[in-house]
């Protein structure tokens, strides 16, 4: 997780103040000591965290707090509220408009992850259905051209550059110019970077702005620089008119909370982080979103957004139907593991879901449960259909060895793996006969009968990682009764 050291501190801070027997002065003074440690130990400008500390302070008066009132409540809300500031640069972010043609001009210093950030939107964009384009003005750093081109063919976005032009405008107006007469929505303009701030670099920078008009000018910045990055995000301000800003390599640097917070106090709108080398890896960022997931929190909004994209709400009706009675195959799971697939890496959507995070968090920072899963669906592959829609063919002890030998030999992976997947698929199905009969009400609501069942199913350290029976009612009205992740809904009907 992105800063996950970070927000596994600042998590424990508040968590033990939580579990103080007597919330006083000395409770909330330990505690902001703690949250102020962990921010200066990730490059936060010490002036910014004296702030926050003062502001929470000011905020959290325990001695006027009527009685009844949860403090803890109030001290949580305090903090996560100027955590919020702290990040949040409060200027207006750019957003383009449909039906025309958006110019998107990215600056930046060489080695920010520029090049493969332009790719990123483009990536990104094109998603969310606009059209998109790639233009690389970037004629100073040989292969510069080569690894644009080489990025764009990956995404399947179109491209233009020249191998034998050295005028940088030149080259971006005419890209944008035959761009614009194909009528393409989205057109990146990637420019030169330099080791340091030349003022040849900025001259450049103006030029190609005067010449191709940008709606939008993005700066990219390398989150390794820490509270560097308020210098340098000012410095070219102050000679290009900077639009937003890209942060990248959040993912694998302890700075990166310096540069958010010094990026937000020169009041430029963060609007991405980049958090990994890999096309998908680039985040939108909305501060309460991410000051939710820092701490563990979830982003239940940001997890309904990407089960719409990869699961119709129509989809799976026969499979609704299916649980409802108490049924589930091994081609169900297989379909369930190819949803999840397609909604992007497992460890990013886990920590979406309000106390999984922390799940994550136990089993340490380099698990990849999505290999898993692909071990799982080549193992499924190597089934026949039979196998897949009636697991009691694989529980046949006449044939059960000659089956699973066979599955093992045709999907190259060994018996020890064929016989995790089968264990795995009794535990679903021996929670999905659990079900049966579970119905949920209009707006995600759960009688309390199949409150009772739902608690039945689920292990009792899981469901208390998600906050209870009543954490879990309230998950269920967020996804409106949709259900887990291409899991559809658990029943139908209202009782």
């Amino acid at each position: 997780m992105v800063l996950a050291e970070l927000g596994n501190r600042i998590s424990n801070a508040l968590r033990q103040m939580a579990n103080s027997t007597v919330i006083d002065q000395q409770a909330l003074d330990d505690m902001l000591k703690e949250i102020c440690n962990a921010l200066v130990s990730s490059d936060v400008n010490v002036k910014l965290v004296m702030e926050l500390r003062k502001n929470i302070k000011d905020s959290v008066n325990l001695e006027e707090i009527a009685s009844g009132i949860n403090k803890r409540r109030v001290i949580q809300k305090a903090v996560f509220q100027e955590l919020c500031n702290l990040l949040d640069s409060g200027a207006k972010v750019w957003k383009p408009t449909k039906a025309k043609s958006n110019v998107i001009m990215f600056v930046g210093l060489q080695g920010s992850g520029k090049t493969t950030t332009v790719t990123k939107l483009a990536y990104h964009y094109k998603k969310k259905g606009w059209s998109t384009s790639l233009v690389c003005a970037d004629t100073f750093r040989a292969g510069a051209f080569d690894q644009l081109k080489q990025n764009a063919t990956k995404a399947k976005v179109p491209f233009y550059g020249s191998y034998t032009e050295a005028d940088p405008v030149r080259v971006a107006e005419e890209g944008v110019n035959q761009f614009k007469k194909e009528g393409i929505e989205i057109i990146i303009v990637d420019t030169s970077g330099r080791h340091k701030q030349e003022d040849a670099l900025f001259e450049e920078m103006a030029q190609i702005q005067q010449a191709v008009k940008p709606d939008n000018i993005i700066f990219v910045m390398d989150s390794s620089i820490g509270q560097s990055a308020h210098e340098q995000a000012t410095a070219f301000k102050s000679k290009v008119e900077v639009g937003s800003v890209i942060i990248t390599k959040v993912d694998g640097h302890s700075k990166g909370g310096g540069a958010l917070s010094a990026v937000a106090a020169t009041k430029s709108p963060i609007i991405f982080i980049g958090t990994g080398e890999h096309f998908d890896d680039l985040e939108p960022f909305v501060t309460k979103t991410f000051v939710s997931k820092l701490l563990g929190l979830g982003d239940v909004s940001g997890l309904i957004e990407k089960i719409k994209n990869v699961v119709p709400a129509n989809a799976q009706p026969d499979l609704i139907n299916r649980i409802s009675q108490g049924n589930f195959s091994l081609r169900d799971m297989y379909e369930q593991f190819q949803s999840i697939m397609k909604m992007g890496p497992l460890n990013k959507v886990m920590e979406m879901i309000p106390g999984f995070s922390n799940l994550l968090k136990q089993a340490g920072p380099n698990v990849d449960s999505s290999v898993k899963l692909k071990i799982y669906m080549t193992i499924m592959d190597s089934m026949t259909d039979e196998e897949l829609d009636d697991s009691r063919w694989l529980n046949d002890k006449n044939t059960r060895d000659s089956r699973i030998n066979r599955i093992a030999r045709g999907s190259g992976r060994s018996l020890r793996e064929v016989n995790e997947l089968l264990t795995q698929f009794k535990h679903f199905e021996k929670m999905m006969k659990k079900m049966k009969g579970m119905k949920i009400g209009k707006n995600g609501q759960l009688p309390s009968r199949s409150l009772n069942q739902m608690s039945n199913v689920i292990p009792p350290h899981l469901m208390k990682q998600l906050g209870g029976p009543g954490a879990m009612q309230n998950l269920l009205k967020n996804f409106g009764g949709g259900g887990f992740p291409g899991m559809g809904g658990f029943g139908m009907g209202d009782e």
